[in-house]
């Protein structure tokens, strides 16, 4: 019970981070501190995948080897360790040998299990999400997610999973389990995709043909397709089957993109219960991010990198950003105008608060208030309630409640007035505004963790601390 595992999925390293993976990762961390908070031991894993026909043609067309190809663009998603404040426990690469040898013996004993076939097929599939795709699922004979991408057609023998077995197990885990999959509506959709029938799912490749992949157990012709490999992580790193975490932390709690949906939450959930392993706690699927209304391309040349957004804004601007600003259950959308305002929120309204408070304490009453609990139980509510469903932006807003509230009890009390004429009345208005305060900054703590620490730190002491602005105001010249 005070155990707590958290995994984002693992982004292909055949780009640079962007906006949409930092998303991902930050909610991520932000579920990772709370559960930190309330006492209990959390893992919270997340990597790099790095086999695959699209990595492959990459670290050819770079001229270098794949692994050498793969060390380079691995140290990269790590570096967001420090550059967004995360606080993960496990960086899994999918070369590392762990999860080599995890990855095999899964296939063993899916295979054990009778769930392995070698057969001839023919099929479409498009390399950018390295899926078979369907008629119904192409759109002018082109992926929607990939358009630019010419649809392959293979026609091969591979090793083939038995998908199509566990149909009916899915379906009745996901009646048995009304919160498997959140939002409610990606839940229906994963449903709908189950009953309409599942087609068992090739999850091999030539080795002669692409050769960067695990290699199959008993078939060196062979290597595992990355998906069937890549999978496994979410096991590999808690070191099954060796026992190491796994007995401790599995099942966990997945973050996913919308275009992970079906392997998320149905095709590595029937691996799952192939292998003879529990299914997964849960899995949340979080929206995409467009800019300006229009989506990401490198062709448009809007992808947005988080390094260059920390360097503008500083990392909790950015994290308070992609976790107020990305609506629940819908596609969020990132604008420099947008980013702009919320910036202002930050130093005009949490800010300006702060070093208000500070200053009239500090000037009336040499920084000495009493310590006013701010115990507001229905928030508490209110906070735990916006978790559950993982709606951040929820939990921020119920926040930010008691930021417009103490500021507009300034407004209303007026302590820097009536500390000439009633000290004892401004100070006890200061006093109450400081446990406001110090509740603010509790509950930021996993949401901008360095400037809630600082809060804390200024307002928890004998004295109120007035110091330097939390978030110095941007000018013009700095915002063009």
């Amino acid at each position: 019970m005070n155990n707590y595992y958290i995994t984002t999925t693992l982004p292909y390293v055949n780009a640079d981070p962007h906006i949409g993976f930092a998303l991902e990762i930050v909610q991520a961390d932000m579920l990772a501190r709370v559960h930190r908070l309330k006492g209990e031991e959390v893992i919270f894993n997340t990597g790099t995948d790095e086999h695959g026909q699209k990595i492959y043609k990459k670290a050819l067309e770079a001229g270098i080897d794949p692994k050498a190809y793969c060390d380079q663009y691995a140290a990269k998603f790590d570096e967001l360790r420090g550059l967004l404040n995360l606080s993960y426990s496990n960086f899994i690469r999918t070369t590392d040998a762990k999860h080599i040898a995890a990855a095999q013996e899964f296939w063993k004993r899916c295979d054990a299990n009778g769930d392995i076939y070698k057969k001839q097929y023919q099929t479409k599939y498009c390399v950018g999400c390295e899926l078979e795709k369907t008629d119904s699922e192409l759109v002018d004979n082109r992926c929607p997610i990939h358009p630019k991408m010419d649809i392959e057609l293979r026609d091969e023998e591979n090793y083939f999973f038995r998908w199509s077995k566990y149909q009916q197990a899915l379906l009745e885990h996901y009646d048995a389990q009304p919160d498997f999959v959140v939002p409610k509506e990606k839940f229906n959709e994963i449903k709908n995709f189950v009953k309409a029938g599942l087609n068992d799912f090739s999850i091999s490749r030539l080795k002669d043909k692409m050769p960067w992949g695990v290699a199959v157990p008993g078939d060196e012709a062979h290597v595992m397709y990355v998906w069937f490999d890549a999978l496994v992580n979410y096991i590999s790193t808690l070191d099954w089957p060796l026992g190491g975490s796994f007995e401790k932390f599995w099942p966990g709690v997945q973050v996913a993109g919308i275009d992970n949906l079906r392997q998320q939450s149905a095709m590595w959930q029937g691996m799952l219960l192939s292998a003879g392993v529990p299914m997964s706690k849960q899995i949340f699927i979080h929206s995409f991010i467009t800019v300006n209304g229009q989506k990401m391309s490198k062709s448009l040349g809007n992808v947005i990198d988080p390094k260059s957004l920390v360097a503008e804004y500083g990392v909790d601007a950015v994290r308070y950003y992609l976790l107020r600003e990305m609506p629940y259950g819908t596609d969020g959308d990132y604008s420099k105008a947008r980013m702009e305002e919320r910036y202002a929120e930050l130093a005009n309204g949490l800010g300006n608060l702060m070093g208000r408070v500070a200053a009239m304490a500090n000037k009336y009453f040499d920084g000495q208030v009493e310590n006013v609990p701010y115990v507001p139980q229905e928030l508490y509510v209110q906070l735990d309630e916006a978790l559950k469903v993982y709606d951040f932006k929820a939990y921020i807003d119920t926040v930010w409640s008691v930021v417009t509230e103490a500021n507009e009890k300034i407004q209303r009390e007026e302590p820097f007035k009536v500390a000439k004429t009633d000290p004892a009345a401004a100070k006890k208005s200061l006093s109450e505004l400081a446990g406001m305060i110090r509740f603010i900054g509790q509950a930021l703590l996993p949401v901008i963790p360095a400037t809630a620490e600082e809060i804390l730190k200024r307002y928890t002491g004998e004295k109120l601390i007035h110091g330097e602005p939390l978030f110095p105001r941007r000018d013009q010249a700095t915002q063009e």
